[in-house]
């Protein structure tokens, strides 16, 4: 079940809340029908409708244990749903995958798995015949590298990371292949406030060709560059507040 948020709502055209008509959309890529999610009786999720376009920006908040991290997981299809279903949409036609890219929490990592934080961030790009990789390849993980901040550290093990260093790699990994959507499990955490405004930074240049979906207690500025906020407390709702706090939300894993 959605529901509308309207607490504090800006007048109809006041920045930081664009239009959100059909005419202004794109098309529909993901869908999202009636999709509800237990874990031993307990309902985490419950019937979910949920439609992402082509272009979407969508910042998504929450309390803690509200779902959020399980909306992303069954959007991804790493979880399947107790019912309803999830759709990719190329279009107009269901399609069977998505280029998409995802930077999870940290705590979904097992960095004891002993690989480099180079390896780490070209899994992230599309192999092709026999894995090989693909044109400009290299050029690009140069960019990203040189983006990300993580030059200097390319062959450590994760493992030997701090909090911050992996997070910098998980954001390098989840672009490295230009994908067409993007999804972002609370990219702030562990990062110092420069780097910080530098994925403020990143996330704008990629929001002009990349429909976006972050997940983030700090909306202060996510929110304004977002075209669409939704709250995740087990049910949906669509907010269009220029802010919103919602009480209890902070990093800890759902």
């Amino acid at each position: 079940m959605n529901h509308n948020c309207n607490c504090n709502t800006p007048p109809h055209g006041a920045p930081g809340t664009p239009p959100e008509s059909e005419a202004t959309r794109g098309q529909a890529i993901i869908r999202l029908d009636k999709v509800s999610v237990e874990f031993d009786r307990r309902k985490v999720l419950s019937d979910i409708d949920l439609t992402v376009y082509s272009g979407d920006f969508v910042a998504i908040s929450g309390p803690n244990g509200g779902g959020k991290t399980t909306l992303l997981r069954v959007l991804l299809r790493l979880l399947h749903p107790t019912s309803g279903r999830v759709l990719y949409l190329r279009d107009g036609r269901e399609a069977s995958r998505l280029p998409i890219g995802y930077l999870p929490q940290k705590s979904m990592i097992d960095t004891r798995f002993p690989i480099t934080v180079r390896d780490t961030v070209m899994s992230g790009l599309q192999r092709g015949w026999m894995g090989r990789l693909p044109s400009g390849a290299r050029d690009r993980f140069e960019e990203v590298a040189e983006m990300c901040g993580i030059s200097g550290y390319l062959g450590k093990s994760v493992g030997q990371l701090s909090g911050g260093q992996l997070q910098r790699t998980l954001l390098a990994r989840a672009v490295i292949s230009n994908p067409e959507v993007l999804v972002l499990d609370e990219p702030l955490s562990y990062v110092d406030k420069q780097f910080e405004h530098r994925i403020y930074s990143i996330v704008e240049e990629l929001a002009r060709h990349t429909t976006i979906l972050l997940v983030s207690h700090e909306m202060s500025v996510i929110s304004r560059m977002a075209n669409r906020h939704l709250i995740v407390d087990h049910e949906l709702r669509s907010c269009q507040a220029l802010h919103h706090y919602v009480p209890g939300c902070d990093d800890t894993v759902e």
